[in-house]
C-alpha cells in the first residue's frame, strides 16, 4: 500500500460495534473526516458482539502486541465519559490458581506482565479472599492481581466515540444492511446497501462475526469462525446488596470487586450492581464448542433478543454452575436467573485478522477483535491507513499470515473451535495443536518416522525436533536436570544431535523454510529497491538482506541467491513476505512461491564436505565453492541448487531440489554419510546452535518495531547502493546511536534455563525481556537474547531474569559465543 497523506479519502466502515466506532474515532482524530459507518441494526447497541459483551479487559498475555492493544484500550476508555459515567471501571483483575500447574503459570504470567510493563502482583489465598470475600479460600493456592485491569462499558464507549467522530465530520448510519462491495480495476470503489450505494476509496470490514459474509462480498477470504459462549446472571444476592450504592442510596458502580478468573474450570465472574440488587455474572468456556453459521444469523428485527444473543443451553452450563458453586459457596443459595449464548469470533490461532487486501486494494479487515483489544486495534489500523504502517508490530495479526493450507473452511472450523477450548488452558510455547495433523509433510517424512522423529508443528508443517534413533548418543551426557516446564517438548537427545553437528555431520530438514522465485527483466532493480543489501552481484552470489518498512522497521530478513541474471531464489519467513513483494512488484517482475514443489536438506558439520564431495563432480572445495555462493550440481542422480550457507555455525550447504526427488536426495546423503557418523538432527538442536552463533530469528528476536542497527544486523544495510525502502529513516543511525540493543546473555548457573519472554532486570529494575533462549550444549550454559537499554548491554554487565518467580543471574556476553572468527564455516 502506498502511503497516503491526503485527508479527503472516502472511508466506509462496515459495522458500528466497538471496533468500528473506535476506528472512526481514530481516523477522524488523524484528520480523515470523510468517514461513514454503516450499521444494519439500531445505534448505539446494534446487536453484534459488542452489545452483549461482558467487557472484561485483562491486559497480560504471551503476545506483547496484544498486551499493548489492551493497554491502549484501558488508557483510552479510561479517559472517556458519557453524561459523567466513565467508559471504563478499573476494578482490577484477579486470576486464581487452584492447581499447582496454574499457580506455576501465574508466576509465568507475572513475568509476562513485567516484560510488557503491566503492574501486577502474586498474592496469597487470604489476600484473594479480601478481594472476593465469597471465595472458598481452602481451594485457592494463590492469585495474580492486576489492579489496572477492569471492565469496559462497551456500548457507552461506542456512544462516546460516535459523538467525538461526528464532531469531526464522520457520519453513522443505522439500519443500513450491506448487500455488496463494489470493485473496479483491483480496487474497492463502494459499498452497496439496502438504502443506497456509498462510494469509497477505503472500505473496512469491522463486522465481527459477520466478517466472512462481508469478505465474501469483496472476494476476500476471512479465516474466522463464529462461536457461541455462555454467560449467565444469578438472581439477586443479599451478600452484594448495596455494594454499588452511594451514601444516598443511588447506584454508583456496576462492580466494585475485581473481575475474577477461575481458569482451572474455564470460568470468569463479574459483579452486576447497577440496580443495587447485586448479581454475579458467570462466563463459561467449559462447554462444547458451539459454532454458528454467520450466513444464518438473523437480522436485528428477526432475532428474539438480538442477532448475537442465542438461547441459553442450560444442559451445557450445568457442570459450570457446580464448579462455580464450589468456588463461591454462597451461590448455592442463588440460581441462574438469566442466561444467553453470545456469539463472537475465533480464528485458527486465536489472533485478530487485520490489514489491507492485496487483490482488492482499499479493502481492509479489522476482524476477530474483542472489546479487550478494540481501541488498540483501531489505533493500529488507523495508523496503517493514514501513515502506511502501525506503530505496533502486527505480524501476529496480519491477514496474510496464514498459509493456503490453513485457509480451508474445514481447517478454520477445526482450529477455530480449538482456540475456543484453549482460551483458559495453560499453553506451552512449543505445544502443537492436535488436529488436523499431519497436514504438510516434507518428502523426507517417511524416513523421519522410521528414525523416531518427535514432531512439532509450524505453519502446518510437521517438523522434527529430535530423533529417538539418536537416543544412544545421549547416554552418558552430563546434562543438568530440567524443571517440568522447560522439560516439556524437550529431550536430552537434542544435546547429542547438536554435539554431533559440531563434531561430525548432520542432516537437517529445511523444507519448511519459505522459498520464493523472483524472475523477469526488472527483477534485480526491484529487489534492490525493496531490500537493504547490495544484490548487484554476479550470478552465483548469495546475500543476507532485510525487508524494511518506510520507517526503517524490520519487516523480515531474507536470503537472496542470484541464480541467473533475471532469476533469484529467496529464503523468506511468512506468507506476508510474499504478499509484500507481490504488492510492490512491477509488471515485468514475477514473484512465485515455490515452497510446495521443492524441498531442502541442510548438510552441516566439519565432515560435510567429506560426505558431499564424493557424490558430485562439482567442485565443493573452499576455493571452488566459497561461502555465500550458490551452484547447480548433481548429488548422485539428483539435480540440486546448492547454497553454501550455515545457520548453525558449521561448514555445509543447503541442498534444494524438487519434491519428487526429495526422498532420493535424503537416501543418497544418508547412505553416503554412514561412514562419517551422520545423524538426522531436529529443530531443538538447530535452535541451540544458532543462538550460540548469534543468528537472529525474525518474529522472535526482531520485528518491525526494531531497526537494523539496534537488532545487530546493520551489516546487512548498504546505504551507498542507492534508494531502497526505509533508507531515509536509517540516515544518521548507527550501532553507537542506539538507545536499546538486542543483547546476548549467558546464565551464570550452568544448570539454569529460561524459555523466552521473561523479564530481564538491570539494577533491580525491569529493563527488558528475553526474545529467544536455548541451552548451548557447546558453551555449556543457557544462552538468551534480550532487548535491553544500551547502558545495560555492555559485555560483563550483571543482570537477572525472572523465571517463574525466581531470580536467575545472567551476564551480558560478547557475541557470537561460538567461533567469532568464522573459521569453522570458512574451511
Amino acid at each position: 500500500m502506498s502511503r497516503m497523506s491526503e485527508h479527503n479519502a472516502r472511508v466506509v466502515i462496515i459495522g458500528a460495534g466497538i471496533v468500528g466506532c473506535s476506528l472512526a474515532d481514530e481516523l477522524t482524530a488523524r484528520g480523515w473526516s470523510d468517514v461513514t459507518v454503516l450499521e444494519q441494526g439500531p445505534l448505539p447497541a446494534p446487536g453484534g458482539s459488542t452489545s452483549h459483551a461482558p467487557g472484561l479487559v485483562y491486559r497480560t498475555g504471551p503476545s506483547k502486541t496484544m498486551t499493548e492493544f489492551a493497554s491502549y484500550t484501558v488508557r483510552k476508555f479510561g479517559s472517556l465519559t458519557v453524561d459523567g459515567t466513565p467508559c471504563f471501571n478499573p476494578v482490577g483483575g484477579l486470576e486464581l490458581a487452584t492447581t499447582e500447574e496454574r499457580w506455576a503459570d501465574l508466576h509465568r504470567k507475572a513475568g509476562l506482565a513485567a516484560s510488557w510493563g503491566v503492574r501486577g502482583e502474586l498474592i496469597t489465598p487470604q489476600e484473594c479472599a479480601k478481594l472476593w470475600p465469597m471465595l472458598d479460600v481452602d481451594q485457592v493456592l494463590g492469585g495474580f492481581h492486576t489492579p489496572g485491569d477492569g471492565q469496559a462499558r462497551a456500548v457507552l464507549a461506542c456512544r462516546a466515540q460516535i459523538a467525538r467522530a461526528e464532531r469531526r465530520g464522520a457520519r453513522f448510519l443505522e439500519r443500513h444492511t450491506v448487500t455488496g462491495v463494489e470493485r473496479e480495476g483491483g480496487r474497492v470503489t463502494g459499498v452497496v446497501t439496502d438504502r443506497g450505494t456509498f462510494s469509497a476509496d477505503h472500505v473496512v470490514s469491522a463486522a465481527g462475526f459477520w466478517g466472512p459474509v462481508i469478505g465474501a462480498m469483496a472476494g476476500v477470504d476471512v479465516p474466522l469462525l463464529p462461536l457461541a459462549h455462555q454467560y449467565a446472571t444469578t438472581a439477586p444476592m443479599p451478600q452484594l446488596a448495596g455494594d454499588g450504592l452511594g451514601g444516598d442510596g443511588v447506584a454508583r458502580a456496576e462492580a466494585v470487586r475485581p473481575i475474577l478468573r477461575f481458569q482451572d474450570r474455564d470460568l470468569y465472574f463479574r459483579e452486576h450492581l447497577a440496580d443495587g440488587a447485586g448479581r454475579i455474572g458467570i462466563g463459561s468456556y467449559a462447554h462444547r464448542p458451539l459454532p454458528v453459521d454467520p450466513y444464518e444469523v438473523p437480522a436485528y428485527d428477526e432475532a428474539p433478543v438480538m442477532p448475537s444473543s442465542l438461547p441459553f443451553t442450560e444442559e451445557d452450563f450445568a457442570p459450570s454452575w457446580q464448579d462455580a458453586v464450589g468456588l463461591l459457596p454462597a451461590l448455592a443459595e442463588s440460581e441462574v436467573e438469566d442466561g444467553f449464548n453470545g456469539v463472537f469470533s475465533f480464528t485458527p490461532d486465536g489472533m485478530p485478522v487485520l490489514g489491507e487486501s492485496r487483490t482488492v486494494r482499499g479493502f481492509w479487515l479489522a476482524e476477530a477483535v474483542w472489546v479487550t483489544h478494540s481501541a488498540g486495534v483501531a489505533k493500529a489500523v488507523a495508523e496503517w491507513m493514514t501513515d502506511g504502517r502501525p506503530s505496533a508490530d502486527v505480524h501476529e495479526c496480519d491477514m496474510h499470515r496464514f498459509e493456503d493450507a490453513q485457509r480451508s473452511p474445514a481447517y478454520v472450523a477445526e482450529r477455530g473451535a480449538r482456540s475456543f477450548v484453549e482460551v483458559y488452558d495453560v499453553i506451552h510455547p512449543l505445544q502443537p495443536p492436535e488436529q488436523p495433523r499431519p497436514l504438510r509433510t516434507s518428502p523426507f517424512y517417511q524416513r523421519q518416522q522410521e528414525l523416531g522423529a518427535y514432531f512439532l508443528e509450524a505453519s502446518g508443517w510437521e517438523r522434527p525436533h529430535w530423533y529417538e534413533a539418536n537416543a544412544p548418543l545421549a547416554e552418558g551426557l552430563a546434562l543438568p536436570p530440567r524443571d517440568a516446564w522447560s522439560a516439556r517438548h524437550w529431550s536430552p537427545i537434542a544435546a547429542a544431535e547438536a554435539l554431533a553437528t559440531r563434531e561430525r555431520v548432520a542432516l537437517y530438514d529445511m523444507t519448511a523454510l519459505r522459498r520464493l522465485e523472483v524472475t523477469g527483466p526488472g527483477a534485480l532493480a526491484f529487489l534492490q529497491r525493496m531490500t537493504t543489501n547490495q544484490l548487484a552481484k554476479k550470478p552465483g552470489a548469495v546475500t543476507y538482506t532485510l525487508l524494511l518498512d518506510e520507517d526503517g522497521g524490520i519487516r523480515s530478513d531474507l536470503t537472496v541467491a542470484r541464480l541467473a541474471p533475471d532469476r533469484f531464489q529467496i529464503g523468506a519467513n511468512t506468507p506476508a513476505d510474499t504478499d509484500w513483494l507481490l504488492r510492490h512488484a512491477p509488471p515485468d517482475v514475477q514473484v512465485r512461491d515455490i515452497t510446495p514443489g521443492t524441498c531442502c536438506v541442510g548438510v552441516w558439520g566439519p565432515l560435510a564436505r567429506d560426505l558431499v564431495q564424493p557424490l558430485t563432480r562439482t567442485d565443493f572445495s573452499h576455493q571452488g565453492f566459497g561461502f555465500f555462493r550458490a551452484k547447480h550440481a548433481y548429488i548422485g542422480h539428483v539435480p540440486v541448487t546448492a547454497m553454501r550457507l550455515s545457520y548453525v555455525g558449521e561448514l555445509g550447504w543447503e541442498l534444494y531440489t524438487t519434491a519428487d526427488l526429495g526422498l532420493r536426495l535424503w537416501d543418497t546423503l544418508w547412505e553416503a554419510g554412514q561412514e562419517h557418523g551422520v545423524v538426522a538432527a531436529g529443530r531443538s538442536a538447530f535452535n541451540s546452535l544458532r543462538l550460540e552463533k548469534g543468528y537472529r530469528s525474525w518474529g522472535h528476536d526482531m520485528t518491525a518495531e526494531h531497526h537494523p542497527y539496534e537488532a545487530g544486523v546493520g551489516f546487512a544495510v548498504r546505504q551507498g547502493k542507492g534508494e531502497f525502502t526505509g533508507r531515509a529513516a536509517l540516515e544518521g543511525l548507527s550501532e553507537e546511536t542506539c538507545a536499546r540493543r538486542l543483547t546476548c546473555l549467558t546464565l551464570d548457573d550452568p544448570a539454569a534455563v529460561v524459555m523466552g519472554k521473561e523479564p530481564v532486570y538491570a539494577d533491580g529494575v525491569a529493563a527488558g525481556y528475553v526474545t529467544s533462549a536455548a541451552y548451548g550444549y557447546t558453551v555449556g550454559r543457557c544462552v538468551a537474547y534480550a532487548w535491553l537499554p544500551a547502558a545495560a548491554s555492555v559485555p560483563g554487565t550483571p543482570v537477572h531474569i525472572n523465571y517463574f518467580g525466581e531470580k536467575v543471574p545472567a551476564t551480558v556476553a560478547q557475541e557470537p559465543l561460538y567461533d567469532p572468527e568464522m573459521a569453522r564455516i570458512r574451511r
